[in-house]
């Protein structure tokens, strides 16, 4: 089985991912992740990938895609794997089509965990780390049983700046430049399936269930 989960920054698509590749045996795999563990072990590919790093620069589409193809290849995703907002863009995703034969996969279903703005904007602008241990909290849905100090050490929480106002509504803008027109990719494919995100967590991944339970 290989499967896409798609959604906006708050979306939830970390909690589910990992409930989803625990009850099906996939392999999570986030791009980020994979990217750094090839320059890291210094492949070919990580290689190249270092060389526009390096320079501040985004690692071509393709260069992405082969890198993702090779983790495919490994022998813990013979029974699948979870891509994790992958492809971002409709280029990616046109690289991935072509690649797949010769990893002999092909894309099962793409969950598209949808939510509405500004609930996202809530749950992000909301959540707090502790500046000591890296703990996290939700000043609704996971707050401190002290204002402002971490329930573990002790330690002031803070915001991130990723999880300001103006950044967490340039990331949002950014998600739907990109997102919109995959969308409708794979809905002409008819691989597409829209799960609500506004739900709770264990009715968001009861959804998920009810679509791959049929594949």
């Amino acid at each position: 089985m290989l499967t896409i989960l798609l959604g906006p920054p708050g979306a939830g698509k970390g909690t589910q991912a990992e409930m989803i590749v625990q009850k099906y045996s996939l392999v999570y795999i986030a791009t980020g992740d994979i990217l750094r563990k090839a320059v890291k072990e210094g492949s070919t590919l990580g290689q190249k990938a270092r060389e526009y790093m390096d320079q501040g620069q985004l690692v071509p589409d393709n260069l992405v895609v082969e890198i993702v193809k090779d983790r495919l290849m490994e022998p813990d995703c013979a029974n699948g794997a979870l891509l994790d907002g992958f492809p971002r863009t409709v280029d990616q995703a046109v690289f991935l089509e072509q690649v797949l034969p010769d990893v002999g996969a092909q894309i099962d279903r793409v969950l598209l965990i949808e939510v509405d703005e500004n609930e996202l904007i809530e749950r992000l602008t909301r959540r707090r780390v502790c500046g000591d241990c890296g703990a996290n909290y939700h000043v609704k849905y996971k707050p401190p049983k002290v204002r402002n100090v971490c329930d573990q050490c002790g330690g002031d929480l803070y915001q991130r700046d990723d999880d300001s106002l103006s950044t967490v509504t340039e990331r949002l803008e950014v998600y739907k430049k990109q997102t919109e027109p995959l969308v409708e990719f794979y809905q002409e494919r008819g691989l597409l399936s829209k799960i609500d995100g506004n739900q709770d967590i264990d009715g968001v991944y009861d959804q998920i269930n009810s679509v791959l339970e049929k594949l």
